[in-house]
């Protein structure tokens, strides 16, 4: 056993590389021949701790699962398991983590939830804790799961950096999300950010994402800290961090100005893959670099032409696509993208994205016509009246408008636009924005003195993380319905619905009638 995790001990701490050539010789070598079939023979005479060692150390130094050495240990553990103790324990329960699921393993892994239960109130220590955490996984049952949480809480006053990491990306891999136990683990976090490595960085965001947890403060935290040290950075790197952000729907403001700055100065480093990313990213989270605005997507369009000869049409739309909704235009991308579709190699009728793919396209058409220099507002916009039916959502905002306005006739409900945009409520008032008009009055549409607003009552997802900036998709829209002479109103429908029905009455009349409400939405897209 001594033999097996010395091997293991200086075998971990070597590179990849050598870690391939190492094991060869390792594997290749008599002695080592001689020591398995040694172990072989006597695991059912080894003491509990050097028989979960040894089969600790064959499984991280790559004995292949199917072998009769691990096996044979594997067996043996089951035969032991009531003789272990909770160092023991933890010790299996990180081994089994790294096995396939076989017949053996299974039934070990069976024995030991069923000990585990039994255990837990006993366990005390935090590392041990979430090392069984890690073990239990995702298909845990609740009530285990919970048990575990209760006794983790209880020791979260002892709670240090490293373990309140590791308990982090245990909850993720039980697939638990244990609020209390998060915040805990944050707040330390956030104390010794300066500390993280890049892996834990991105493991760190990953569990967010997979446990729908959203803590702005550490987002910022990671992302202040990630700014204040782009310097040191390799840019791949900051590229995947974005990435992750991306992926939670967070925008980190300060990272992603510096990022775009260190692309117009050096775009040589964003290969085919990490320009699409940074696309995607950029366009999502609706963020323009301010002063830079047109050098950083000149930059961006100069390396999509680079890569025009061996693009895929996929990866072409997708890119064409996030710089439109940016409101930049990129002439040759498009040019290349318009004769594909008229060759119509774009939509296949097999493929599976279709449908998502035809969306973008769409919206790719749209902004070449009302995101063009030449495009200018129309006297009139010709409009559809939608279903008079209210969605279950709508109908609070209906009676307060109604309530507010005194009838139905001063405003319009699901109003259907040309380029297939939709509003939820359009209201029209005079050139000084003092007095709302009825719909009939104003039905010729022509008169440039009428002011036109759309309320759209939007879910929280369409904004980034802890802000009421709008994410990509809405604030294209915003921007095509300023161009077609609405003025916008996002009114965050989730919390619409938790005024009472006084407060919602206010809070509609100093929409309508506050001038700020008129100018806020293009402020936040054109500005940022």
């Amino acid at each position: 056993t001594n033999c097996l995790t010395t091997l293991w001990r200086l075998f971990k701490n070597l590179s990849e590389e050598q870690q391939r050539y190492e094991k060869q010789l390792i594997f290749e070598h008599p002695a080592f021949v001689k020591l398995c079939q040694q172990l072989l023979r006597d695991s059912r005479k080894m003491t509990r701790g050097d028989l979960v060692f040894s089969l600790h150390a064959a499984v991280k130094l790559g004995i292949p699962q199917n072998t009769l050495l691990v096996q044979t240990l594997v067996r043996v553990c089951q035969e032991k398991l009531n003789q272990l103790d909770n160092r023991c324990l933890s010790v299996l329960a990180t081994t089994l983590a790294g096995l396939e699921k076989d017949k053996n393993v299974s039934a070990l892994q069976a024995g030991l939830q069923l000990l585990v239960e039994q255990r837990i109130p006993s366990i005390r220590d935090i590392f041990m804790l979430q090392n069984l955490m890690k073990c239990m996984g995702k298909d845990a049952p609740v009530f285990l799961k919970k048990q575990l949480e209760m006794a983790v809480l209880k020791e979260i006053d002892h709670l240090t950096f490293s373990n309140a990491l590791r308990v982090f990306f245990a909850l993720a891999a039980m697939n638990y999300c244990s609020i209390p136990i998060l915040n805990a683990c944050s707040k330390k976090i956030q104390e010794n950010v300066h500390d993280v490595p890049f892996r834990p960085l991105i493991l760190i965001l990953e569990a967010c994402y997979n446990l729908q947890y959203r803590n702005v403060k550490l987002f910022s935290a990671l992302a202040d800290y990630v700014h204040s040290a782009a310097c040191l950075w390799d840019k791949r790197q900051i590229v995947l961090l974005l990435s992750a952000f991306e992926t939670l729907g967070f925008q980190p403001r300060e990272l992603m100005g510096v990022f775009a700055e260190k692309v117009t100065q050096d775009p040589e480093f964003l290969n085919l893959k990490n320009l699409l990313i940074v696309l995607r990213v950029y366009s999502r989270l609706y963020y323009v670099p301010r002063g830079q605005k047109n050098l950083f997507f000149e930059t961006l369009h100069s390396c999509l032409i680079k890569y025009l000869p061996q693009i895929s049409n996929t990866e072409l739309l997708k890119a064409a696509y996030s710089l439109c909704i940016l409101g930049y235009l990129p002439h040759q991308a498009l040019d290349e993208l318009l004769q594909k579709d008229s060759r119509n190699e774009l939509l296949l009728s097999d493929d599976l994205y279709k449908e998502q793919k035809e969306m973008m396209l769409r919206c790719v058409k749209t902004c070449m016509e009302l995101d063009s220099p030449s495009f200018t507002k129309p006297a009139l916009v010709p409009t559809e009246n939608g279903s008079s039916l209210v969605s279950l959502n709508l109908r609070k905002a209906r009676e307060a408008l109604i309530q507010l306005l005194g009838d139905e006739n001063m405003f319009r409900q699901n109003v259907q636009l040309p380029y297939k945009y939709h509003i939820d409520f359009e209201i029209r008032m005079d050139s000084v924005r003092k007095k709302v008009l009825p719909i009939t009055a104003t039905d010729d549409g022509a008169d440039s003195s009428v002011q036109r607003l759309a309320f759209l009552f939007v879910p929280l997802s369409a904004f980034c993380v802890g802000t009421m900036h709008p994410q990509g998709k809405l604030a294209m829209k915003q921007r095509h319905l300023n161009k077609l002479g609405y003025h916008v109103i996002l009114v965050l429908n989730k919390k619409f619905q938790e005024m009472t029905n006084e407060d919602a009455v206010e809070f509609l009349k100093g929409k309508i009638y506050s001038e700020n409400a008129f100018h806020f939405s293009e402020v936040t897209v054109q500005d940022n």
